[in-house]
């Protein structure tokens, strides 16, 4: 393995966290004896284009310092590769740091499990979904999360958990049960109402609400988390469990283990990893150790 590590970093995430994170995370590497060089893009598909040349050309690790959406990236230029990923989680969520057991906002610290990991050989092989030619790391929302996941994101002047507390207000206000088609594993096309359908690969979304709370990333399954039609009053009374998981017992909630979902609706836009990925249908595969990461 090269000595050379790659640090893709995104210097706007967290209010400018990404920025002041990469140079101890740099440190922490460079004193473990790695060679260090940073790619940073002029926008997103540039800074993808970068990281993918330096997974073609050999990188030692390619470690994303960011939140999830660098995470995100990331996984577009490593999904399917032998090049390990690191994480140094400063964003607003980290919910694929987070699943893993990684160090959240503490750079220095992010930077030494890497250097520790990398050293020792410590890569756990990890599943990820995939959209056609997207991958995602954590979850797959559509339906009133997405909705919300599209208002939090429009709330610049809030941060943190608390923005998408008041995107959910705010979209309740407007709230309609959706008309779903799913297929499971292939199997028959079954017709719902439902408030929203979540696909986990990975257990948080939303910086750290549960949604699909039992998921597993290295079982090659999803956890679909189905939340039923539903009133208002309920929806209140059941979302706060989200940050729990003890949303998962209510009657109107149910969840399917598949390796494979199609999902259709009309005027859903769905979201992965806190990203915008495309109006429905669409149908998401579960690809077992997809990705080797930089693990504890």
């Amino acid at each position: 393995m090269t000595s050379e590590i790659t640090l893709f970093v995104n210097p706007t995430a967290g209010s400018g966290r990404g920025a002041r994170a990469a140079q101890p995370a740099a440190s922490a590497l460079r004193e473990a004896g790695f060679s260090v060089r940073t790619v940073l893009g002029e926008d997103a598909d540039d800074a993808l284009r970068r990281a993918r040349e330096a997974v073609a050309g050999g990188t030692g690790a390619l470690i994303a310092v960011g939140g999830d959406g660098m995470m995100s990236l990331a996984l577009q230029a490593v999904a399917g590769t032998p090049t390990p990923l690191g994480a140094v989680a400063v964003g607003t969520g980290n919910d694929f740091a987070r699943a893993l057991g990684l160090p959240v906002r503490d750079p220095a610290a992010a930077g030494r499990l890497a250097a520790e990991a990398l050293k020792g050989g410590k890569l756990r092989a990890v599943d990820l979904g995939r959209v056609g030619e997207r991958w995602f790391g954590s979850v797959l929302a559509s339906g009133f999360d997405s909705r919300v996941n599209d208002r939090g994101n429009r709330m610049r002047w809030v941060g943190g958990r608390f923005k998408y507390d008041l995107a959910i207000l705010a979209e309740l206000a407007a709230f309609r049960p959706i008309p779903y088609r799913i297929r499971l594993d292939g199997g028959p096309v079954t017709e719902i109402e439902a408030t929203l359908i979540a696909v986990g690969n990975g257990s948080t979304y939303g910086g750290g609400m549960r949604i699909c709370a039992d998921a597993v990333m290295d079982d090659g399954l999803f956890d679909v988390t189905v939340v039923g039609d539903c009133s208002r009053t309920t929806l209140l009374k059941v979302f706060p469990k989200v940050y729990k998981g003890r949303h998962l017992g209510h009657p109107a909630v149910t969840v399917h283990r598949v390796s494979s979902i199609e999902l259709a609706a009309a005027g859903v836009t769905a979201y992965a990893d806190g990203e915008p990925l495309g109006a429905l249908p669409l149908t998401a595969t579960c690809v077992p150790g997809a990705v080797r990461v930089l693990a504890a």
